[in-house]
């Protein structure tokens, strides 16, 4: 049984990071194959509660689904409510799993060890780009980070100035000209809000008009409905009704898109890791059921759970410095 609960500039080029030992089949989007099958293994069973990232929620279910034929005795609870859900979870032992689009803050990580005595342990599972969408018949290409600022944040901490309209965007045709620019986003709860304040609006803050959804699927549903719409959400979410526009991180360029190969470069903009956090003491080894599930997200079969959702799966190298973490 598998239950959700759905609430309504970045160069990862080191080694370890979304570069780091890339092949050609990985820049494509597909899953490596020195990334090795799961292995079943004996004795699997009980509840495993997940708290977390709404960006995860359909890779979690989805794991969960591919994790319960493995072990049918296993019964998975998902609650996906927000990246800034999962600490406390883990904190409070209501969670064996959080699923979050961001890093844990320093102060998140702090009450963690202060409760425990030992930090949390983080496990890359996945690979993003936070795209910036408009909707599919919207003229507009391309941004610099700098205007995406000046569209989505108040006091334009990045240095550029301030758009409203689409015709100070660059769009003049048609009607666009002198429209207000629409403006969706994810509420505070969410990693991918703070992930963009960081690194999109150089932690300004966002303008009072942007309408906050509860998901990541709403703001690309607000936008789809919305000649005029703009938002941002994993790529995972991307539907034919929209459109993701190439990103430069200064102006005259270059742009990139949201494609494979850009993105697994570092040379996409907005790259990020998606994570699960777990409570693993040191010198100890993990729950069998814990241990196995993400055993199995790592696993050849789990990252192409990745690849189906939309995302990009991990490569080999990253793979397996992540499964050492389980030992």
């Amino acid at each position: 049984m598998i239950h959700t609960s759905k609430a309504a500039p970045i160069a990862l080029a080191l080694c370890g990071s979304i570069l780091c030992g890339s092949s050609l089949l990985a820049q494509t989007g597909k899953v490596d194959p020195a990334i090795p099958g799961y292995q079943k293994t004996s004795g699997v069973s009980g509840n495993l509660s997940s708290v977390g990232s709404d960006t995860l929620a359909n890779l979690m279910t989805l794991w969960a689904e591919g994790f319960r034929k493995e072990y049918p005795n296993v019964k998975i609870q998902i609650e996906a409510k927000g990246s800034s859900t999962a600490p406390p979870a883990l904190i409070a032992g209501a969670s064996q799993i959080g699923p979050m689009s961001r890093e844990m803050k320093t102060e998140e990580v702090n009450e963690f060890e202060k409760k425990y005595g030992y930090k949390p342990t983080q496990v890359k599972v996945a690979i993003d780009a936070l795209a910036v969408y408009v909707n599919k018949d919207n003229p507009l290409e391309q941004l610099t980070l700098q205007q995406v600022d000046g569209i989505f944040s108040k006091g334009h901490a990045c240095g550029g100035k301030a758009l409203a309209s689409w015709g100070q965007a660059g769009v003049n045709q048609g009607n666009y000209g002198g429209k207000p620019i629409s403006l969706y986003g994810r509420n505070s709860a969410s990693g991918t809000y703070g992930f963009f304040k960081e690194h999109a609006l150089c932690k300004g803050d966002y303008k009072d008009t942007v309408k906050e959804q509860p998901g990541s699927a709403s703001v690309v549903q607000g936008v789809t409905e919305d000649l005029y719409g703009m938002g941002y959400s994993g790529i995972g979410y991307k539907t034919s009704g929209v459109k993701t526009l190439k990103l430069a991180k200064t102006a005259g360029g270059p742009y990139y898109g949201t494609e494979a190969e850009t993105v697994y470069s570092g040379k996409y903009p907005l790259s990020r890791f998606l994570y699960l956090y777990v409570n693993q003491a040191p010198g100890k080894p993990l729950d069998p059921m814990i241990r196995e599930f993400v055993k199995y997200v790592l696993s050849a079969e789990g990252q192409q759970v990745v690849v189906k959702d939309g995302f990009l799966p991990l490569t080999a190298a990253t793979d397996r410095q992540e499964l050492a973490k389980l030992k």
